[in-house]
């Protein structure tokens, strides 16, 4: 079980906005803002005491990341689709079934200010 992940970023503010709009069809919300004596700010989504999905300011990994949420329904998996799109996300994979990942895998992807690919997931 992951107890959470840590994903550096460019732009705090910038990611922030979108992760705000992107995440909250999914029931994740900020729940935590810090900033640390080194000089860099982090941001929790989750619940609290252990949010799930944190960003930082610094330097976002050369390598691009997959990082695939639960969505409890499909409309949920259509609604952060269309948020993260909204909020400056690029199309990675429209809302749909992907029967070559799983019978009843529902996904969107979307890559997110840093090019890292942000997916919300429906197995129902």
């Amino acid at each position: 079980m992951i107890h959470h992940i840590d994903l550096p970023v460019r732009d705090l503010t910038r990611s922030q906005a979108f992760y705000d709009s992107a995440l909250a069809p999914l029931g994740l919300k900020l729940v935590i803002h810090n900033r640390h004596p080194q000089g860099h700010e982090v941001l929790g989504y989750g619940a609290l005491p252990d949010p799930v999905f944190w960003i930082r300011s610094g330097k976002a990994p050369i390598e691009k990341l997959h990082v695939a949420f639960v969505a409890s329904t499909r409309e949920a998996v259509d609604a952060f689709h269309k948020a993260a799109l909204n909020a400056g996300g690029v199309c990675n994979g429209p809302p749909g079934l992907r029967p070559r990942y799983a019978e009843n895998y529902y996904a969107a992807f979307v890559l997110d200010p840093d090019g890292n690919n942000i997916e919300a997931v429906c197995r129902t």
